[in-house]
């Protein structure tokens, strides 16, 4: 059984080069990745597709040169950003598999309330059925924040929802131990468990003299490694086939980067390693023995929390003895969870006057220990 098979959320990464050509959509090409993907969406699984190609679609509108100015970039993906999504959404309607769209900054992923706020709605998504489609939003995006290539947001994209695989679909079948454009004894290399000095070094130069896109296998590893910290595998292969996904599934050949944990491990290891509380919140025993069951932590069982901490901070989790029982990340800010301690879940709009997290902290973001 391939890992594609096992795996229950996957973020597919596709190119411009894939997505466009002579400034217009491979309108064929993404159909047949629809199809793929919904293939793999009847199987049970959640899908997000990351997607490059606005600028390469909307820079026709601006002269015939590549964009080089940041100004020209936001220009053409502003122009690029419709079409793209147009081409994605009349790829996917026949299968009635609705589209929404997303566009995120490197800040959407580094903001820790950001973070959350995007973590909830892409979740959200997914349990409703639909395919979120997420680029960068290089019209606000500067040189200071840009992610400079969808390889890495895909990557950060997978951290994000806990995803177990990234699929970066590219225009090679994986990695070589050189070149094989220009070394006719480059050696494919099928697994990688570790990402080395070595590993990093086959990868050469990224792909600078592309004429679309702006990444390369450099960055491919860039974003492998990424997600290779929080639990997730990474498969590169080659996008330009007929049903590219189904024939990864049957296959074709590929890069499989493994990390020795699933997304579930990391988080914890993560949470348990670098998580420096920011404040303090106080529960009742019932609510210990609830969090100690596997539960959330709810407002009603919360009896204290101390001042100034914002919402997505790190906390730990102490019982009526004072004992750190564990350390998690708030859904609510000190402020707010002061107002709200001791209610029931369902009063707490009336109070706060907006329909907030059912869970001040969710069991997803605390540890226990």
């Amino acid at each position: 059984m391939s890992q594609l098979t096992r795996a229950q959320r996957i973020v597919v990464k596709i190119g411009s080069a894939l997505v466009s050509e002579d400034g217009r959509a491979r309108t064929t090409w993404l159909s047949k990745l629809a199809a793929d993907m919904v293939t793999l969406n009847a199987q049970g699984k959640q899908l997000i597709l990351v997607s490059s190609g606005a600028i390469a679609l909307g820079r026709q509108y601006l002269g015939d040169k590549k964009p080089r100015k940041l100004e020209e970039k936001q220009a053409a993906a502003a122009l690029g950003q419709p079409p793209l999504m147009a081409a994605l959404s009349q790829a996917f309607a026949p299968h009635n598999l609705p589209v929404a769209q997303a566009l995120l900054t490197l800040e959407d992923t580094e903001n820790r309330r950001r973070w959350l706020n995007a973590r909830a709605t892409l979740d959200t998504l997914l349990n409703a059925g639909a395919l979120p489609v997420i680029n960068e939003n290089d019209t606000v995006a500067t040189d200071e924040i840009r992610y400079g290539d969808n390889d890495r947001l895909a990557a950060r994209v997978a951290q994000m929802v806990g995803a177990d695989l990234l699929v970066l679909l590219s225009d090679i079948d994986g990695l070589y131990t050189a070149n094989p454009r220009f070394d006719a004894n480059a050696k494919h290399i099928s697994e990688v468990s570790e990402i080395t000095a070595e590993i990093e070094a086959m990868a050469g130069d990224a792909n600078t003299e592309a004429a679309v896109g702006s990444g390369g296998m450099v960055t491919k590893l860039a974003a492998a490694r990424i997600a290779y910290a929080a639990g997730c595998s990474t498969v590169i292969t080659l996008g330009d086939r007929e049903r590219p996904l189904v024939a990864l599934q049957d296959g074709a050949r590929a890069t499989w980067i493994t990390p020795p944990y699933n997304p579930e491990t990391a988080r914890e290891t993560w949470l348990r390693s670098h998580l420096n509380p920011e404040g303090e919140i106080t529960v009742d025993a019932g609510a210990e023995r609830a969090l100690k069951a596997g539960s959330s932590l709810l407002p009603v069982g919360i009896t204290g929390v101390s001042q100034g901490f914002a919402r997505g901070a790190a906390v730990a989790i102490k019982n009526l003895s004072g004992v750190t029982i564990g350390k998690g990340i708030t859904a609510y800010s000190a402020t707010d969870i002061d107002r709200i301690k001791g209610l029931k879940t369902d009063a707490v709009e009336a109070v706060l006057g907006f329909r907030g997290r059912p869970a001040v902290i969710h069991r997803d973001d605390l540890i226990l220990g």
